[in-house]
């Protein structure tokens, strides 16, 4: 792929989702893309689980507090997503509908096996509203492993689309060296990087990216 040859728009969604109320939130990231293709983007990233918003209990509700922990967990289980349905189906029509590709964050249900474990996913989306699949984040950082299952590296892969090889790591994978080293062996030409985290130490690391 020539540098010169594929100049392009990409639409960085600083957005928060409607906490917790699946319906609304790919709504608002319907929306998003919408506007995103208007303006000329040929891609947009949302936020680490922009569907349906970060479980940030997990760093203030003592894990004594089973009862409220267990309550939040279903709720957010009941506002998450998985491959092929409804709501990814309402994105997949939004981004083919503004012509633009999308990687966006999202609570994904492990509907391979007993649909009750969460992983911290990446949803990317052609262009052409093809669901090109999810990149689940190897390793939960401390109190989210309350709630996400790990990785298991599978789904470390980039994919084809108009506008070069685009691929992503989430967060703090992004300090982990064989991690990104995998992702530039794999012909990785677009890293999105969607992350909770605004410290100082994460944009040192998208600093080093940039490189």
């Amino acid at each position: 792929m020539s540098r010169t040859q594929n100049k392009f728009k990409v639409a960085a969604a600083q957005a928060a989702p409607v906490f917790l109320n699946l319906k609304e939130t790919v709504k608002k990231a319907c929306s998003l893309i919408s506007k995103a293709g208007k303006k000329g983007a040929k891609l947009i990233v949302f936020p680490e689980v922009f569907i349906s918003g970060y479980p940030d209990w997990v760093w203030l509700v003592p894990n004594s507090k089973g009862a409220i922990l267990n309550e939040l967990y279903v709720e957010l289980l009941k506002n998450s997503v998985s491959l092929g349905d409804a709501a990814t189906k309402k994105l997949a029509v939004a981004a083919k509908n503004a012509n633009i590709n999308v990687a966006i964050g999202i609570n994904e249900r492990n509907t391979e096996s007993s649909n009750s474990s969460l992983y911290n996913s990446i949803l990317f989306i052609d262009d052409k509203g093809k669901i090109l699949g999810t990149h689940r984040k190897l390793m939960p950082t401390g109190g989210e492993r309350l709630i996400w299952a790990q990785g298991d590296g599978s789904t470390m892969n980039a994919f084809d689309t108009s506008i070069g090889k685009l691929g992503g790591l989430i967060c703090w994978e992004n300090f982990m060296p064989l991690a990104r080293q995998a992702m530039y062996n794999i012909g990785t030409q677009i890293l999105a990087a969607p992350t909770w985290d605004k410290s100082k130490n994460w944009l040192l690391s998208m600093q080093h990216i940039a490189r």
